[in-house]
């Protein structure tokens, strides 16, 4: 049977975003950091767009009469269809349009002058301390380095300098070593007394307890650095590991022939030694942030401002509108410079809906949790993202996007917006209790129980029925985890 080739033609639907959409929905969802990161690679791809200075946002344009109007849309004169027919490229129309970008000016600037916080501004000193923070941030030694460090300045030959370097490539942000003596010599064909000759160089290094095997490794290892070989500390370590970890204090003193007391206060000791060594040498600056919204209160109420001080200020720039004015001007430069306008002009509006669409939803959650930002994290209500974003006017995704990332400053703290949103239980008499209140309540019992007779769960879960809050124990200790709350047998405290 003679075999061919066929054609076939097949019909399906896919949804593809418009790269304006895309880069709106990047604004969106960009933190605060990374929209002024994106924001000035705009301003550095767009030569139509400039950043405003300070002395301009104060200043009012003395010469338009137009009253601004936020509600209105910019882009009205920049659609597609200016472009269809280049015979109406009359005076009149490049007069209404470059308006219609001074009207776009002036609303930028009165965006910011409305939303501007009324905070102080820096001083010199508080300039000068931030930018040592960025530099610390771009300066920090990690981990490896300062191991290789250290390897370069010992007494080695060049092929023990390799198997050094391999050592400390495997060792992790902890200070663990993630590989096994035996792999190691498997993957270099090196003897192991080799390796483990220059592995105990290492530990001998800075900080105190590096490359060590596991935990128990690591604790010896300080207190061997220490000389604290001959401690009750090091022989708890050494013969009761697993007896320790299970804080059974009683027979580790059986077998040890000391006291309990004794026992006692020397896993004190050991609880003051350092289980992940590595941390010292983490870039602090991951978990920096910038809150995007400040709730203030004024009387009994509370104001909801955006946060702009990072949000480069910017326009399109008098000079292309001069050239975009002149009919004299070439009609290929003319679709260039309004092409760019266009893109600027969607971005400014992007942002001015990014900061609105961030506004209105903390303004929603500011009302529905009142009761917190008065009393603090026992008062938050269940409260979902469907019902924001039917207040507010947007789809849930849309709310999704808005507060990823994204944190709140109040009286109470610095929040995550998401944290807000949390699924509820209701109490017996029919209150609604969000599950971070729960949790709340439950940090509480265990910070006020008795050290030598922790609250198992099955306690909690009487204590919280005596609140009117009734859930199964299995859920008590799922929240229990997430605090990094330890069971009530690790928990105890022998006194």
């Amino acid at each position: 049977m003679a075999q061919g080739l066929f054609l076939s033609q097949k019909m399906a639907l896919s949804q593809m975003l418009a790269p304006q959409l895309q880069q709106s929905l990047a604004l969106l969802q960009a933190p605060m950091l990374e929209l002024q990161a994106l924001v000035n690679q705009e301003l550095e791809q767009n030569p139509v767009l400039e950043e405003l200075i300070e002395q301009e946002l104060k200043s009012k344009d003395s010469s338009s009469d137009t009253e601004s109007d936020s509600s209105n849309d910019a882009g009205e004169g920049f659609s597609d269809s200016d472009d269809s027919n280049d015979s109406r490229d009359t005076s009149e129309e490049w007069e209404s349009q470059i308006e219609k970008l001074s009207q776009l000016d002036q609303e930028w600037r009165d965006y910011f002058s409305e939303t501007a916080l009324p905070v102080k501004r820096h001083s010199k000193e508080d300039d000068e301390r931030r930018q040592h923070m960025f530099d610390s941030l771009t300066t920090t030694t990690s981990l490896q380095e300062t191991l290789r460090e250290q390897v370069r300045l010992s007494d080695l030959s060049p092929d023990q300098h390799q198997i050094a370097d391999l050592l400390i490539g495997n060792i992790d942000e902890k200070g663990y070593l993630n590989a096994s003596i035996d792999e190691l010599v498997f993957s270099t064909n090196t003897p192991k007394e080799t390796i483990q000759v220059i592995l105990e160089l290492i530990q001998t290094f800075e900080p105190a307890g590096v490359a060590a095997i596991d935990l128990r490794e690591c604790l010896m290892l300080q207190l061997e650095r220490a000389e604290r070989e001959m401690t009750l500390e090091y022989r708890i370590l050494d013969r009761c590991f697993k007896l320790l970890g299970k804080r059974k204090f009683p027979e580790i003193a059986r077998d040890l022939g000391v006291s309990l007391e004794h026992v006692v206060q020397a896993t004190e000791h050991i609880s003051r030694l350092n289980p992940r060594p590595g941390n010292a040498y983490l870039n602090d600056g991951e978990t920096y942030v910038s809150p995007e919204v400040f709730i203030t209160k004024t009387g009994d109420e509370y104001v909801v401002s955006t946060n702009n001080d990072h949000i480069p200020r910017i326009r399109i720039s008098n000079t292309y509108k001069d050239l975009l004015s002149q009919t004299g001007s070439a009609s290929d430069l003319k679709e260039y410079i309004r092409e760019k306008i266009r893109s600027g002009k969607f971005l400014i509006k992007s942002i001015d809906q990014r900061q609105q669409t961030i506004s209105n939803i903390a303004k929603e959650i500011v009302r529905r949790q009142n009761e917190f930002f008065d009393n603090g994290i026992a008062h938050l209500k269940p409260m979902t993202m469907m019902q924001v974003a039917e207040k507010v006017g947007v789809h849930e995704t849309t709310v999704s996007r808005a507060v990823s990332g994204k944190y709140l400053q109040c009286a109470q703290g610095i929040f995550e917006m998401k944290f807000f949103f949390t699924s509820g239980i209701q109490t017996s008499s029919g209150t609604d209790v969000s599950n971070a209140t729960v949790k709340d309540i439950i940090q509480d019992m265990v910070r006020s129980e008795a050290p030598s007779k922790p609250l198992s769960d099955d306690q909690i879960v009487k204590n919280l029925l005596q609140k009117e809050i009734k859930i199964a124990r299995r859920t008590v200790a799922k929240y229990r985890n997430e605090l990094n709350i330890l069971p009530s047998h690790l928990r105890k405290q022998y006194i």
